[in-house]
């Protein structure tokens, strides 16, 4: 059974459509990305698979618990949800550590002292445990959020915007800890729009602008990509690849055999050829090519 089926998903706040027809599965053990921009709908979906939304229409099962139209799921649901907000909540006077362990009770977690400490052991916050959250971080702060959605041990991860607002060095160290999330298996849903952060974490990614536009699959060095000095037609080394696609001078090929073993067999059927390199999912081709299709609708 999938972590996560939503099902035609709407939601509208005083008449006005915040998300529509949001329909995808998440399947455990994947990192999902919800990509689109600000105002699109991502906030608002991660929100009724949190359980804090009763969508207007559509339904979802979340961790084997359901939501309805009118009917948000329950304190059942919300046990086995982490979320990361954008505004998590903190107070500014207590430690980071009497943060963590305030939530942990309130998420009535299992051994909330030895959970909490094991957190701030495994995003390096230990050293820090003991000064007032005020003083912490960005990247700090935004490390004991994400531990603060992990206290009571969640089957599903939702992370809202992890990086937004964070320098280059806090978002460099928050992508390693959801780096480190998906190494582990986690269930997780990425609600960004940062092309780079689901190219970089993501297996699939749901195009949402107002509504689903599509649904990618994020392709990592699996494609190899060939510039040709001269036109020429690679018939002669199809047998060498799983599958291949001739655009104007570039050859795109999903090899079946060893790289050096292609380009021998395309310079022995007279290929000039210009360049060898990896070929980059292009996620960031197909995002734009699809809102612009859905702006046009």
């Amino acid at each position: 059974m999938a972590a996560i089926e939503a099902d035609a998903l709407a939601k509208s706040f005083g008449g006005r459509p915040a998300c529509r027809d949001v329909s995808f599965t998440v399947e455990r053990g994947e990192v999902f990305g919800l990509l689109g921009p600000n105002g699109a709908g991502k906030t608002t979906t991660l929100r009724m698979l949190a359980g804090l939304y009763a969508p207007d229409a559509g339904t979802a099962r979340v961790a084997g618990h359901s939501i309805a139209a009118g009917r948000p799921g329950g304190p059942e649901l919300r046990a086995r949800v982490g979320l990361l907000t954008e505004s998590p909540g903190f107070y500014d006077r207590l430690t980071a550590r009497e943060n963590l362990m305030y939530f942990a009770r309130l998420q009535t977690a299992r051994q909330p002292a030895r959970r909490c400490d094991a957190l701030l052991d495994r995003f390096a916050l230990r050293e820090h445990a003991h000064r007032p959250f005020a003083e912490l971080s960005r990247g700090m702060k935004q490390k004991l959020a994400i531990a603060r959605a992990l206290v009571h041990d969640p089957e599903v991860i939702l992370l809202d915007e992890p990086t937004v607002g964070l320098d280059p060095e806090a978002t460099r160290e928050v992508r390693s800890v959801v780096a480190e999330l998906a190494a582990d298996h986690a269930t997780i849903v990425l609600c960004t729009h940062h092309l780079e952060e689901v190219e970089r974490l993501c297996s699939r990614a749901a195009f949402i602008a107002g509504r689903l536009v599509a649904i990618h699959e994020i392709r990592r060095g699996s494609l190899l990509r060939i510039e040709l000095a001269a036109p020429f037609a690679p018939d002669g080394v199809r047998g060498l690849c799983h599958s291949l696609r001739l655009s104007g001078s570039t050859l795109l090929i999903e090899p079946r055999a060893e790289v050096p073993e292609i380009v021998a067999a395309l310079v022995r059927a007279g290929a000039r050829i210009a360049e060898v390199a990896p070929h980059r999912d292009p996620l960031e081709d197909a995002w734009l090519q699809l809102l612009a299709e859905a702006r046009e609708r």
